[in-house]
């Protein structure tokens, strides 16, 4: 079943000769489950795109649908209901309040919501993510792939349907990055999320179910690995 749908995506930056083509007439489609991990050169667009999907930054032109809804048709107030619910992002760079504590960090976007917290689902995330004992420490006092951990939990606590995450282990040495990585793919099997990664990591590429390829703001090579679960 189809989750995400993007028609003819074009993303400029200024004007005339200044004008930048971030992304150029894209188009592409992901299931539901789907891990898909997006690659290419610095610039090319990645970011971008992904920044789009989750409803940060308005494309020039073009449409995004999830879960068939026209994402960009909605306003500024909708929207952001959309990024709380619809969206889990993760960054490269935690973003963690420095004075929240691990739950009250992951808690926070369901409390920015009006909405009461899941306490077995917090439970479950804590423990999936071995922040248990942690739970009441402040970020400066977590090792950086647990800060990256409870970002994690953060983008999970809403249940999202899709999972955005921006070279989430670009500041992690190679065994907290694959710590990190089977924490994403738990949470596509087990959660049913769709998983979108952006990565420079060609061993974390290789694990997706599909490797999107973009360069100069285009799709170069669309190619799946294996049937998603």
């Amino acid at each position: 079943m189809e989750i995400l749908r993007i028609e003819n995506l074009t993303k400029t930056y200024g004007a005339g000769e200044n004008m930048v083509r971030a992304l150029d007439n894209v188009s592409l489609s992901i299931e539901k489950g789907e891990f898909v991990s997006i690659i290419g050169p610095s610039g090319s667009g990645k970011s971008t795109l992904l920044h789009i999907i989750g409803g940060v930054d308005r494309p020039t032109s073009g449409k995004v649908y999830m879960n068939g809804q026209d994402v960009y048709a909605q306003n500024e107030e909708q929207l952001a209901i959309f990024r709380r619910r619809e969206v889990g992002l993760i960054y490269q760079f935690y973003n963690l309040i420095p004075v929240l504590n691990v739950v009250e960090n992951m808690t926070l976007p369901v409390l920015l919501d009006g909405r009461k917290v899941n306490e077995e689902r917090l439970s479950e995330l804590l423990t999936a993510l071995s922040l248990s004992d942690r739970k009441d420490n402040l970020p400066n006092q977590l090792s950086g792939g647990q800060q990256q951990r409870v970002s994690i939990g953060r983008a999970l606590m809403n249940a999202p349907s899709v999972m955005l995450a921006d070279e989430p282990t670009g500041n992690l040495d190679s065994r907290n990055s694959q710590e990190i990585v089977e924490l994403l793919k738990m949470s596509n099997r087990k959660y049913d999320q769709t998983l979108i990664v952006i990565t420079h990591d060609e061993n974390i590429a290789l694990q997706a179910d599909r490797i999107i390829a973009i360069e100069d703001g285009r799709i170069t090579r669309d190619e799946r690995i294996r049937r998603a679960h």
